[in-house]
């Protein structure tokens, strides 16, 4: 598969050659769906948690004699079924992740790469770097290239000053190659590789 490459001016500057098993890829969105489960998984904190008998303050004594009073007996004022007191299978602290076989993980790549280039929102930039990178003329030239929601992958390094001057721009992210993930490619609208990046993903998914 042959792709164009443009540079940050907008200006054509060739073309590239893509492997077509990793940009023209089966989109499977079953896949997708697990892989980006997989990841939000990972990232929650699992920090919920709600307190037992053991662990509700209050007194430790008989609310009441346990014949006599013509009411069921009760033991303590903590128990679950009292106003107050603990909480019977509860949310405990805990992780969310799960495992996923790498082969899933890789074909999910794959997939978010191929949708983006099926949908013709895949754009390769020759480098992502511009001299004298700042937030008003890296805007300008997002602006002009119609892009608002973008990821950007660099290669194995990012250039710090794009990167700074790109953080402040909404809906614009910016990330190395090997940190390159689904859930990142399909929550922006428009995907940008650099020649650098298209290198080390096949490479990667190979």
């Amino acid at each position: 598969m042959k792709l164009d490459v443009i540079n940050i001016d907008k200006k054509s500057v060739g073309s590239i050659d893509v492997a077509d098993d990793v940009f023209g890829a089966t989109v499977r969105g079953d896949i997708l769906q697990r892989v980006v489960r997989w990841q939000l998984a990972k990232r929650q904190a699992g920090t919920h948690k709600a307190k037992v008998i053991s662990e509700v303050s209050g007194t430790t004594k008989k609310p009441f004699k346990q014949k006599g009073t013509g009411g069921a007996r009760q033991g303590s004022m903590r128990a679950p079924q009292m106003r107050g007191g603990g909480v019977i299978f509860g949310p405990v602290v805990r992780s969310h992740a799960h495992s996923l076989p790498k082969k899933i993980r890789v074909l999910g790549l794959k997939s978010a790469l191929s949708s983006k280039a099926k949908d013709g929102k895949l754009f390769i930039l020759d480098t992502a770097s511009k001299k004298d990178a700042k937030t008003k003329t890296l805007s300008a030239s997002f602006k002009k290239l119609g892009w608002t929601s973008v990821l950007i992958i660099d290669g194995a390094d990012v250039d710090t000053s794009f990167a700074l001057a790109a953080r402040n721009i909404k809906g614009i992210d910016v990330l190395p190659t090997q940190g390159a993930n689904v859930y990142d490619i399909l929550r922006r609208d428009t995907l940008v590789l650099t020649k650098a990046a298209v290198e080390k993903l096949e490479e990667r998914l190979k």
